[in-house]
């Protein structure tokens, strides 16, 4: 977590931004190499005329729920896979329990996932291995779908 983009949960970095124009994605797996793998897969930016990016890794469930429900989450990418809690399962908490949850990707370790990501009510999927373009593509299709973006300033959320 070294790098500038991104911030541990006790970070004051993550706390509301300001309204500095930045997209806050919530990064979750109990994994810290597939974090840093997607952190490096969607880089500063998906896209040039969407906002920067910036990035909450966390590898807990109660992490999760903190962070989504503060409501300065703009888009949470969750391993499928992680343990002992997948992000199969969390998404679905997240959509039934968080009132206004934000867009949720769900990273699947095998295609024949992809009803569980339906069930889940994941708004994106990903895969396992991290297809870097891919993911950066799925990513910015969110975005564009669902987080307001008016030039390069984001809605606040909540």
């Amino acid at each position: 977590m070294s790098s500038a983009n991104s911030a541990s949960p006790a970070d004051p970095r993550t706390s509301s931004d300001g309204g500095s124009g930045e997209l806050t994605v919530l990064v979750y797996s109990d994994d810290s190499t597939t974090r840093q793998r997607v952190l490096l897969a969607l880089g500063r930016r998906v896209a040039a005329d969407l906002p920067p990016l910036r990035f909450v890794e966390v590898a807990t469930e109660s992490a999760v729920l903190k962070q989504v429900r503060s409501g300065e989450i703009d888009l949470a990418i969750l391993d499928g896979e992680a343990t002992p809690v997948g992000g199969i399962g969390l998404c679905r908490t997240l959509k039934d329990e968080v009132f206004d949850a934000p867009p949720v990707m769900v990273i699947l370790g095998r295609p024949q996932d992809d009803w569980l990501a339906a069930w889940s009510r994941a708004d994106g999927v990903a895969a396992h291995p991290i297809d870097p373009a891919a993911l950066a593509a799925a990513t910015e299709r969110l975005v564009r779908t669902f987080v307001p973006v008016t030039g390069t300033d984001v809605a606040v959320r909540g």
